[in-house]
């Protein structure tokens, strides 16, 4: 019977994890960019409006 190869399968989980982590900051990115933290129109809170 063969051995396992711990070190191919902890390299394959390293792997994957960083996959997985590559893709959570591209969607994180994507969401970002895709909603803007404030409209241009919309007056900024503590802005008084002209007189």
């Amino acid at each position: 019977m063969a051995k396992p190869n711990y070190q191919f399968e902890k390299r394959q989980r390293e792997l994957q994890k960083k996959q997985k982590k590559v893709e959570k900051a591209q969607r994180k990115a994507q969401a970002e960019s895709a909603e803007p933290s404030r409209p241009v129109d919309s007056p900024i809170e503590n802005e008084t409006p002209p007189a």
